[in-house]
Parts: structure tokens; sequence; C-alpha cells
């Protein structure tokens, strides 16, 4: 019987399935290929949904589960999830053995599996490296760069940036982003209920024009979560339209956007707000390209909203650098700068889609390199050892 790769997927969060999802539905379909997939991070918490849930629905099988997520939601709580991760990481993959471990984005949950793949002398592949953001997320994507031996950024600038930070252009690959293989087909129907089943908040009518908000906290500005959350309220407060609000991530400061929005929610004469805490991959991507606009700081405002057009606003400093399409207003975490970027994309309406971030055929061209890439373990500055 022909040896079958083993390719472990790692799942830290509900935006980290969203685009991980097509890329491990193609895996699982691959005849050289073994999918191991291993939840961590929010994915297993009640409070943010259980997302492990969704997966298992979907038809993956969960190979393996790090609890790592130290309660508190500050600077000190994130440094020491990741050094109980790459503990309870290095158990896992220790009793799973994967031949690469596969890897999204610049979450510390991620990074955590990271080191205690490459300690084991386990290959790294990563999706998504190269960009430019805010927060301690760029730091924690090019640490993950560095670690990783193959490398599927998204656009061509992010596999420029890749090469000059010394990685062998024969592993960089730039194949688009996942998420893009199945936005581009996707319709925008939506169940009539889809944001009244149980959640706080209003009964908001999906047919109808409504906002989508996600704001999570910039961990390098701990401590403004609040003062920045209030100014955004402040701005929707004044619109009064119908708003579809997500629960942030579990970053440094959520604890304080979570208690202003139930605060918000029991103390003001609400009738316009519902604060929904997840979405499955498909469900978000409908809203997404259905909402009239999206407002906040979610990285997916910025690369999801380029293939359908949807106009962003995008508020803050969390995703600074990141290349954007002309669907995109930046604006300050300010109460009048916020609304009046709200009021021009209302009136500007839906853009064209664009394939800044691919053309929607990123999974089939990663799992093709996965299948067939040339192994190797010793990493070397490339920059120095070829010139």
């Amino acid at each position: 019987m022909k040896y079958k790769r083993k390719i472990c997927v790692v799942l830290v969060d509900r935006a980290n399935y969203g685009r991980m999802w097509p890329v491990m539905k193609a895996i699982k379909e691959h005849p050289s290929l073994d999918l191991l997939t291993i939840c961590s991070g929010t994915m297993l918490l009640d409070r943010f949904g259980k997302s492990k849930k969704i997966v298992e629905k979907d038809g993956f099988k969960i190979d393996g589960k790090v609890y790592m997520e130290l309660e508190g939601s500050n600077p000190t709580t994130m440094a020491k999830s990741v050094g109980f991760g790459i503990v309870e990481f290095t158990s896992e993959l220790q009793r799973l053995q994967p031949d690469i471990l596969l890897v999204i984005g610049d979450r510390y949950e991620a990074l955590s599996a990271v080191v205690a793949a490459v300690y084991q002398n386990i290959k790294v592949a990563h999706i998504q490296g190269g960009e430019v953001s805010g927060s301690i997320d760029e730091s924690t994507r090019h640490s993950i760069t560095k670690f990783s031996h193959y490398h599927f950024p998204s656009t061509e600038r992010s596999k420029e940036y890749i090469v000059k930070m010394g990685e062998n252009p024969q592993f960089v690959y730039n194949v688009g982003c996942p998420s893009g293989d199945f936005i581009k087909g996707l319709n925008s129907q939506l169940p009539s209920d889809i944001f009244n089943r149980g959640e706080l908040g209003v009964d908001i009518d999906p047919e109808k024009d409504f906002l989508l908000v996600i704001f999570h906290p910039v961990t390098t500005e701990f401590g403004n979560d609040l003062h920045q959350v209030e100014e955004l309220l402040d701005a929707l407060s004044r619109l009064k339209m119908p708003t579809v609000w997500l629960w942030p991530n579990i970053d440094a400061g959520s604890d304080h956007i979570i208690k202003a929005l139930r605060g918000y929610h029991e103390k003001s004469n609400n009738k316009w707000l519902k604060l929904v805490k997840n979405f499955e991959p498909i469900t978000f991507q409908k809203v997404l390209k259905k909402c009239s606009c999206a407002v906040g700081n979610s990285s997916s405002f910025i690369r999801d909203s380029t293939f359908s057009g949807t106009p962003v606003v995008l508020v803050g400093d969390r995703q600074v650098g990141r290349e954007c399409d002309e669907n995109l207003i930046a604006v300050e975490s300010k109460s009048e700068a916020i609304y009046e970027g709200v009021i021009s994309q209302l009136k500007h309406g839906r853009y064209a889609g664009t394939n800044l971030y691919g053309e929607g055929k990123a999974s089939l061209q990663i799992v093709e390199k996965l299948a067939t890439v040339e192994y190797y373990t010793q990493k070397r500055l490339h920059y120095i050892y070829n010139n």
C-alpha cells in the first residue's frame, strides 16, 4: 500500500477554520494525503461558540485537542498561553507523528504549534505569510515564516517580502487566499431567522439592509480597548441601522469589549443591535457578502471582501499596512470619522470584486505542493548561502 503523507492542520479560531476549510476538504480528497486535525484556542471554548462542533458537523475528524488559553485576556495571560501551548502541542505532535504541520496566519496559538513542531524535526507549511498588519500579530506572522519550510502567501507582494526575509524562493508559492475558493461562487441567500436564534439583541431581517461589525482588541494598545469600542458604539447608535456584531477574539482586551457590548445591550433602549458569538464559515461569508457595509478591524473585512466587493469601513490601527482594495475606507477610532465613513460607503453601494487575493484556486495548488514537495529539515538564510 502506498504511503500517504500525513498533513496535520491546526485550527485555533473561527476565522482560522473559515480559511482552512477548503484546504482541509482538498487534503481529505487527495489520494496521496492523510488529513489530521488538531483543535485548540477558542475552537474549544463554549463562550466563543465552541467551533469544534462545526468542524465535526462538516465531516472532519478531530484527532487532537490542545487546551491552552489562560483566562484573563491581558498581555500576561497571552504570553503564558503560548508557553502552555508549546508544552501541549509537543505531546500531541509526538503522538500523531505528522509529516507536515499546516498552519495559517498570525495567531499566537499557531506559533506555539510551530515551535513544538520544528523542535521535533516536523516540517512546517505556512499559509498567508509575508503580510503586513498592526498589533503583535505581525511579529507572530513573521516568526512563523522564519520557522516554516514551505510558504503559501496570498499576494505577490507577500511572496516578495518572504523572499526578502531570506526564504528560499523554491519553496514560496503565491497561491491566493483559500477563502476565495468558495466565496466567488457563493450565493448570499440566508435563512430568515439566521440572526434570531437565541443570541442577544433585537431581531434582524437578513433581507433588509444591515451592517456587519467585528472589532478585535489591539494588543499593542492594551488599556485603550474600552474607549475605542465606545467610540464605535456611539457612531453606530447615531446611525441606528440594523447591525449584526460578532464577538471579538480572545486577545488581550477582549473582555473590555465584551463588557462594553453587554452593558450597552442591558442599559440602553436597544432597537438596532444583535450580538452573535459565531457563524459557520459559509454562513459568515454569506453574511459578509450580503451586508450593506462591514465595519471594524477584522482581517476578513480586508481580504474576503475583495472577492465580493462588499463596502468596508476599517476602524483603527489593528490592520495597518495590509493590502486593501478600493472597496475599503480606513478611519480613526473616532465616532465622527466612523459615522461619516459608513454614510459614504452606504451611498456608494457595492463594488466590483477583484483578484487582489487570488483567483479562487488556492486550495488545489496548496494540496498538490503538499503531496509532491521535496522534504528538507535544515533551514538556511537563503540570501547569505546563495550569494
